[in-house]
Parts: C-alpha cells; structure tokens; sequence
C-alpha cells in the first residue's frame, strides 16, 4: 500500500465538500467583490468621504468579522455543528447587498458593510473548521489552498463584472450593486443543498468550550501562530487603499476595479500551489517568503501611482496572499485539537481582527497626514516586525 503522503495531492482526490464550499466561496466573492472593488470610489467620489472615513469604515467592518468568529467558532465547537452557523452568515451577506444599492450616505454604508462583514464573521470559523473536518490530514494544506484558489476565482470574476457594466451602464454604482445580490443568493443555495456535515460524536454533556482549561490545552504552538497572525495583519491594512493609489494615478473610473482582478487573479494561481508546497515544506520558511513579498509589494506602491507601478505592486500583493493566507489556516489547524477547531478559528480570528482595525485607521490616517507612500512603508516595517517574531520561534514549523 503507498503511502498517501508519498504522492503529491491533487484535486481529483479532493472530498465532494470541499469543492462545493470552494464554490460558496466563489459566489459569494463575485457578489461582495463587485461592491467592494468599487465601494472606496462611490464613498470619496459619490458621498464625499474622506481616506481616513473609509479606513475607519474598512478598518471596524473588517475587525468586526474577524472578532464575531471567536463566538461562531466557539458555538460550533459547543453545538457540535458548523453547517447551520455557515448557512445563517451566508444568508444574512448575502441580504446586506441591497443596502449598498440604496445607500445616501455613508452612515448607511457604514451599517450595510457592519451587516455583511458580521455575516463573514459568523461563517468563517465554522466553515474553516468544517474544512479541517473534511479533509483528510494528509491534504489538509492542499484543501484550504483549493477552497481559498475558488474563493479567489470568485474575487477577480466580481470586479470583472463590475468593470463591464459600469462601462454598459456609464458608471451607474448602484445598478451594479443590485446585480450582485443574484451570486450572493446562489451562494446561499449551493450550500445548502451541495454541503453534507460530516458526522461528529454528539457530547454527552454540552460544555462553554472558552474556558480556562481548553486555554491551556491549545498551547504554546498555537498561541505563537496566533502572534504571528496578529502582527501579520497589522502589515495588512484594507485593499480599500489600492483601490485608492489607483485613482491617484488617473485610471479611467470604470476600469480601476481591474487592479483588483489583477491582484485576485495571482492570489488564484498561486493559492492552490502554495497550499500543495505547505504540507511538505517548512510553514515558518514559507510565510517569511511570503512577508518579504509584501515588503517589496509595498515598497513599489509606495514608490508611484503609476498604472504600471500600481499593477506590480498589486501582483506581488496577490502572490503574498497565496503563500500565506491558506499556509495561517493550516498552522491554525494543525496546532489546535480537533474538539477545539472552531474556538481556534474563532481566537486567531479575534486577535487579526482587534489588528484590523488599528492598521486601516493608522493607514487612513497616514494616508490624509502624510500621502500614500507613508502608508505602505509602514506596512513594510510592520512587515519586519512580523519577521523578527518569525526568527525568533523556538523550532521549526
């Protein structure tokens, strides 16, 4: 009998369920990408919002979903259950789209992009800890590598979209923002009728899983991933901001979402790859890679707003993200015990989103104080720091 680690993963071998929650992934990406990519311009443009306005607006909706998965990830440990936590946030992204149709201000705004990004919030820790249950351990970086590639088809096939119509309708924002509650619908469907929970022991006895006691039993390992993850998101401000160095260089309206089909086309390519290349390398080596090609990221949208300077800066933040954002899932995974899958999710995602936060207000408020570039050396140096952690963990990944 070969033994399955000798063979390279391949898609093909692949459980049904990871497919079908790669493809929620990707409707749901077209439908909140096609607002996403054209939300900073319709608040600076349209509404009058300032840089800093839209990092505080990108910056709590972003913490927001990333601080609610510590609660969905513990109640799905709790209940024993993920499929229903993911279906609720699901639906409850996909009705927030309508809000940004009709939205007059950025208070309302504000409110739609809070609800959608709870929505994520609800579904993210469960479904990642329904990937982990899915997968067999021997392809479990491939799986969160395919899910996440899926995810990531849905992210350059939204702005796409967004593209083409804003060209068919003559910049109409809010037409297109009623186009994208259709994907978000189907994600919706697709996951309730292509997903099967895999079956689970009932607990005898329903238990608080954030206690004192399961603290302890996750351990040093994941709580110096949780570290790494925090310090690594503070270098990750919101991709609001390249949507915004794009405009600084005179792009024609309509086709400044393409920045971000170019970023989501390399972060597609190069997710899968990467996930294959994490179950047999170093985890430590590969996010450092990963790190050093945000710094140069950085650096080149820092040096211009040129249309050339801001696509090479936007592909190497793609190829960042495919290195990295699956390699997180999978050290996550594979340093939390089974039982405790969603709470470790839910943590991880607690402290990325408190780093959420403060790195889209800092990158606003750079951004109106100092010019963009501040923005992205800052990154940078956080970039280092992450680095310097990196270096200093006591044995290899």
């Amino acid at each position: 009998m070969s033994d399955p680690k000798s063979s390279p993963p391949s898609p093909t071998r692949m459980p049904r369920g990871i497919w079908m929650l790669g493809f929620v992934s990707l409707l749901m990406d077209i439908s909140s990408e096609m607002i996403h990519s054209l939300l900073p311009l319709f608040m600076v443009g349209t509404l009058g919002a300032s840089a800093l306005v839209v990092g505080v607006i990108e910056g709590l909706a972003e913490a927001t979903a990333l601080i609610v998965k510590v609660f969905s990830g513990a109640l799905s440990d709790y209940l024993g259950k993920r499929k229903g936590l993911a279906v609720f946030g699901y639906a409850l992204g996909a009705l927030s789209k309508p809000a940004f149709a009709l939205a007059s201000s950025t208070g309302l705004v504000f409110a739609a992009r809070m609800a959608d990004r709870i929505g994520k919030g609800i579904r993210g820790a469960p479904r990642d800890a329904l990937v982990a249950d899915i997968s067999p351990p021997e392809l479990r970086g491939a799986a969160f590598g395919l899910r996440q590639s899926l995810d990531t088809v849905g992210a350059f096939v939204g702005p796409l979209l967004a593209v083409g119509l804003m060209l068919l309708w003559d910049n109409d924002f809010r037409a297109v923002f009623w186009v994208a509650v259709i994907p978000g619908l189907l994600a919706v469907a697709v996951l309730v009728l292509g997903v099967q929970e895999p079956e689970r022991p009932a607990p005898t006895v329903r238990r608080n899983p954030i206690n004192r006691a399961n603290l302890l039993r996750l351990g040093s390992p994941y709580w110096w991933v949780v570290a790494v993850g925090g310090l690594f998101t503070l270098a990750r401000f919101s991709e609001a901001f390249l949507v915004l160095r794009a405009e600084q260089g005179g792009m024609v309206l309509a086709l400044i979402p393409l920045v971000m089909v170019a970023m989501n086309v390399v972060y597609s390519l190069s997710a899968y790859p990467f996930g294959k290349l994490s179950d047999r390398c170093s985890h430590t080596k590969l996010l450092a890679i990963g790190l050093v090609v945000l710094i140069a990221a950085d650096l080149v949208l820092a040096s211009s707003a040129h249309w050339t300077a801001v696509l090479g800066g936007v592909a190497l933040w793609g190829i960042h993200l495919g290195m990295t954002q699956g390699l997180l899932a999978t050290m996550v995974a594979d340093t939390a015990p089974a039982d405790l899958r969603g709470t470790a999710f839910g943590f991880f995602n607690l402290v990325s989103g408190v780093a959420m936060l403060l790195a889209s207000l800092c990158a606003g408020l750079l951004w109106d104080v100092y010019g963009a570039a501040f923005t992205f050396y800052a990154g940078a140096v956080f970039c280092l720091l992450t680095l310097a952690l990196l270096a200093g963990r006591p044995k290899p990944g």
